[in-house]
């Protein structure tokens, strides 16, 4: 079992760095907190005392995600650290699969939540009225935990981008989707429904899956091509794997947008500079906000009902 020393030996600090840390005291640089944390996590090593005073831990707010690759992160964590710093609060950031060693109101005064990987039941759990929880992108079903969502208002914006594909002529349509997310399920019921109200019939064969990284848009589009069935355009639930299928598609010769259209949803830098159609949303805007409703859950005045942020559709050279 790994115990303290062992986390001070690993993070090159001294044992009593390493206990300020798990118990949320302020002497701490942010850069030693993180080292330590991540080590801890990944050794799954849980801080079992219950000593910690409020004091200690009352400004205190964690962050957990589960995924690196994907740059809009620190996005999202620029918008929590400073709503958190223009009120007094310290930010700690965990990820992989030991978050939930630190949900907990011995460590922190609350938490926000971007791990698809932490399950509602276990949220559900330690979410209470000493510990809330904003999650973002996700919605739990369940009246009693103390959690409120903040969520992109994906469903309309998809729309919006399909209805006006449509107005352009295009009438055969793939999709590459993502995990099975909420994000996912919204994206492409506003691609089907919208297709649908057209009188325009999606072709399951032209679904293909990813897991929003850009190598799995990269394969899907290569899976697409060898089925030699090209649609017109080429519809991805975000930004990375419409990248990854581009550069499938310029390999074998496909001209974007000449031969096929594309898009993608996130407006990342990668999008930008790529020159990809895509659906922008505010990412900073999105983490500041989160950070603000937890603020509100923590003094008890926040409203249950989730926080829809709109998103806006960025034309640029990938569609015809």
């Amino acid at each position: 079992m790994i115990g303290l020393k062992d986390i001070a030996k690993l993070a090159n600090v001294s044992v009593s760095t390493v206990s300020n840390v798990l118990n949320g005291r302020k002497n701490v640089g942010q850069a030693t907190r993180e080292r330590v944390l991540q080590i801890c996590s990944e050794y799954g090593y849980t801080h079992a005392s219950g000593k910690t005073g409020k004091t200690d831990k009352a400004k205190t707010v964690i962050f957990n995600f589960s995924d690196f690759d994907r740059d809009f992160y620190m996005k999202i964590i620029h918008g929590m650290s400073d709503c958190l710093t223009e009120n007094g609060y310290d930010l700690i950031i965990c990820t992989n699969k030991s978050s939930g060693n630190f949900m907990n109101s011995h460590f922190a005064s609350g938490c926000i939540s971007l791990d698809g990987n932490i399950t509602d039941p276990y949220i559900v759990s330690v979410a209470k009225p000493e510990f809330p929880i904003v999650l973002m992108d996700r919605l739990i079903d369940n009246e009693t935990a103390n959690t409120k969502s903040v969520l992109v208002d994906n469903y309309p914006a998809m729309c919006e981008l399909v209805q006006a594909l449509v107005d352009k002529g295009f009438k055969r349509y793939g999709y590459i989707g993502g995990l099975e997310t909420l994000d996912n399920k919204e994206r492409f019921s506003g691609l089907t429904d919208t297709l649908l109200n057209n009188g325009i019939a999606f072709d399951r064969k032209q679904y293909f899956h990813g897991n929003y990284r850009e190598k799995s848009g990269y394969q899907a589009a290569k899976i697409m091509i060898l089925s030699n069935d090209l649609p017109d355009v080429l519809v991805c639930a975000n930004d990375n794997m419409a990248i990854g299928a581009i550069k499938a598609l310029e390999e074998h010769n496909i001209r974007v947008p000449d031969d096929i259209s594309v898009t993608g949803f996130d407006d990342s830098d990668a999008a930008a500079m790529a020159g990809l159609t895509t659906i922008s949303i505010p990412r900073y805007e999105s983490g500041y906000l989160a950070a603000k409703e937890l603020l509100e859950m923590i003094h008890g005045t926040a409203k249950k009902e989730p926080f829809k942020l709109s998103a806006a559709i960025k034309w640029r050279r990938t569609v015809k």
